[in-house]
């Protein structure tokens, strides 16, 4: 029998009411999920073994309760000007429909926080920022804006997002709405009725590599939502899926996590996010000058995807070595990747031993394991 010590029963309750929980807190616990915190949230982590969720993701159809990210509108004629100067991506490359991957550069040198851009309507866009950064990123988006005064607002509270994804999750879902979904191009929207519900945004995004979409609705109508879903998705054997296996199946894809990829001290340079970095013309953004040297002189250290050759399972935090055991980085994540079969991960390294086939050596409880960096993704979507 498991003893619980009062004291800490008590301390266990008290966090989690000082934590935020979405609207499906309760579907989550009457389906069996194993809750914990995460950002700040008290949300499902797995509800079946992780490997399982992962390979549900990969093979058929999951859904992910993702209503703990946040959502800020940026509309009006100003509200162009401002998004070019606060994101490195180039905003004036959207039309209607579209969407984009981007961060927020913090004018040190490092990112506030990555997050997609949704061009809703001509001057009508939505930022979709990390749970953990919410007030953060509000703040820093409020106080830029000063210079431009666009229409800003912090709509996270009021709405709620699930993440349907996998290879039959557009083919479930398409039988929940008229409007065409299962031919949408990977990084579009659409504002269509869903479920029978006006007015919801439909979007091919998601963070697992594996296809699928992410459905933003109201909080008022989310359980109607939820229940349209798995009804639709049932004859594709669809499951709730924990946010454990989400950071898997992303990591597997090569997919940043705020916090370990990138942070306030790693330029999206360093990262490997050179590709969402716009030098284009008129587009003055924060750090632009610095991010420019950095491509044009190098960096001195950068994240590097790595497989193990040695068995074992490489973890955040852990000091990364060459062949003499000098430590020359460390891990940022690490798992074991389900659809390769492997201990994978990402390190921040000196430069010279992140090309792709450098041996490394990931330290683990004083044992020196080998491993070789790759070119991720881990996984490659047939």
């Amino acid at each position: 029998m498991y003893f619980c010590p009062l004291k800490n029963y008590s301390l266990i309750i008290s966090n989690q009411i000082n934590m935020k929980e979405t609207v499906y807190r309760a579907k989550h616990e009457a389906l069996g999920a194993k809750m914990e915190e995460f950002a700040g949230f008290y949300m499902p982590i797995q509800y079946d073994s992780i490997t399982n969720e992962h390979l549900q993701v990969r093979n058929k159809v999951g859904v992910f309760d993702v209503s703990h990210m946040g959502e800020f509108t940026v509309k009006g004629p100003k509200a162009l000007a401002l998004l070019q100067h606060i994101t490195t991506n180039d905003v004036a490359a959207l039309f209607p429909g579209k969407v984009q991957y981007s961060c927020f550069p913090n004018g040190k040198g490092g990112i506030v926080d990555d997050l997609l851009v949704y061009n809703l309507h001509d001057e009508d866009y939505l930022l979709v920022v990390n749970a953990a950064n919410i007030d953060k990123d509000w703040a820093w988006v409020v106080e830029q804006n000063k210079a431009f005064g666009a229409e800003i607002e912090n709509i996270s509270d009021s709405i709620s997002q699930l993440a349907v994804q996998g290879p039959l999750a557009l083919k479930a879902m398409q039988k929940l709405t008229n409007a065409n979904v299962v031919d949408m191009e990977y990084y579009t929207n659409q504002i269509i009725n869903f479920a029978g519900i006006d007015n919801i945004l439909f979007s091919t995004t998601g963070y697992t590599g594996s296809g699928g979409c992410e459905i933003y609705f109201p909080n008022e109508v989310a359980m109607k939502i939820w229940d349209a879903v798995f009804e639709a998705g049932a004859e594709f054997d669809i499951k709730p899926i924990g946010l454990g296996a989400r950071d898997t199946l992303r990591l597997e894809m090569g997919f940043c996590l705020y916090g370990h990829e990138i942070d306030d001290t790693i330029s999206p340079i360093e990262a490997g996010l050179g590709w969402i970095t716009k030098f284009v013309d008129g587009k003055d953004f924060i750090d632009r000058k610095y991010m420019e040297d950095l491509k044009a002189n190098g960096v001195t250290r950068r994240i590097a995807g790595f497989e193990l050759i040695d068995r074992g399972i490489p973890r955040n935090g852990y000091e990364v070595c060459d062949a003499e055991g000098n430590v020359i980085g460390e891990v940022r994540s690490g798992t074991f990747g389900p659809s390769v079969n492997k201990g994978i991960g990402t390190a921040l390294i000196k430069k010279e031993f992140a090309k792709a086939g450098t041996e490394i050596f990931i330290k683990v409880r004083n044992r020196l394991l080998k491993a070789v960096t790759v070119k991720m993704p881990f996984y490659k979507p047939e």
